[in-house]
């Protein structure tokens, strides 16, 4: 029998059992893929990560699984098992760490001093427009509801979402996926998130509130999703959303579901690409160990 360590923590946290809970495997020796996938379903968070003992002082491989499925990148699993890496694996306060994804590596860097961090997006792919009329029968909601200015769009940054501009915080609300029109959908989309936004919120120092659901991924809506929004940050900047090309965000999330979260974002322009930085705060909140 062997035992593992792990911790589990809130990201996008407003404080505590808020935001988006994640548990974090730190491995010292061999786990099979199949014993990673029955950890994650048995905690059944929307990801749960496993640090994997080769690693080097500059790159640490990270493995990703939601219940169902391993998948290859998503933002608050970045964010916390960076957050446990620095302060219970390496034990020092380093300003910067790199973690190696399936999709490729990710940077995350600490703001000591108003404790947040901040992961560095990879450049996005823009993929298929939609029609509102399709999209809002997934929504159960009316075409009407739909910001027609803005297309309904595929993005992705190493985990595809189908950003969805609504144009209220009422319209936020009203939305219901029918699972069958929704999995209709995704059958022939590489996206299999949906994510919907409106510049209304429930709070007046926030910017954006947002919804995003994933019910193929076994998560029928989350309370914070860095990676989604990371998309969103690109979406807004292309289509000026704000009518600027840079943008410095507060986004709340998860309301509807009684898990608020607060997410940052961040985006500029350098030598004519855009950076994008989603940014949040962690906190731990347990530890324990697991017997396979």
């Amino acid at each position: 029998m062997s035992v593992i360590q792990y911790s589990i923590v809130d990201v996008f946290s407003q404080g505590k059992y808020t935001g988006n809970q994640l548990a974090v495997f730190k491995l010292t020796g061999y786990v099979s893929d199949h014993e990673m996938q029955q950890i994650a379903k048995e905690i059944n968070f929307s990801e749960t990560t496993f640090v994997l003992p080769e690693t080097n002082e500059n790159c640490y491989d990270v493995r990703i699984f939601t219940p169902n499925q391993e998948i290859p990148f998503a933002g608050h699993p970045a964010l916390g098992t960076a957050f446990i890496i620095r302060n219970e694996i390496v034990q020092e306060p380093l300003d910067k760490l790199n973690l190696k994804f399936k999709a490729g590596n990710v940077t995350v860097s600490f703001d000591n001093e108003k404790e947040i961090l901040w992961m560095e997006q990879n450049t996005p792919a823009f993929g298929k427009i939609l029609h509102p009329g399709q999209v809002a029968e997934v929504l159960s909601i009316d075409k009407q509801h739909i910001e027609n200015r803005f297309p309904i769009q595929e993005v992705s940054t190493g985990l595809p979402v189908i950003v969805v501009p609504l144009k209220s915080l009422d319209a936020v609300k009203k939305v219901k996926i029918d699972k069958d029109k929704y999995f209709k959908l995704i059958e022939a989309l590489d996206a299999k998130g949906v994510m919907v936004f409106s510049p209304e919120t429930y709070h007046t120092e926030n910017d954006l509130n947002v919804r995003d659901f994933a019910e193929y991924y076994g998560i029928p809506e989350d309370p914070a999703t860095g990676s989604s929004n990371g998309c969103l940050a690109y979406y807004l900047v292309k289509y000026r959303f704000f009518e600027s090309g840079e943008i410095n965000l507060r986004v709340e999330q998860g309301y509807e579901i009684d898990r608020p979260s607060l997410l940052f974002l961040n985006a500029w322009g350098v030598n004519g690409e855009i950076n994008v930085h989603v940014g949040g705060r962690v906190e731990k909140i347990a530890q324990g160990e697991w017997f396979i």
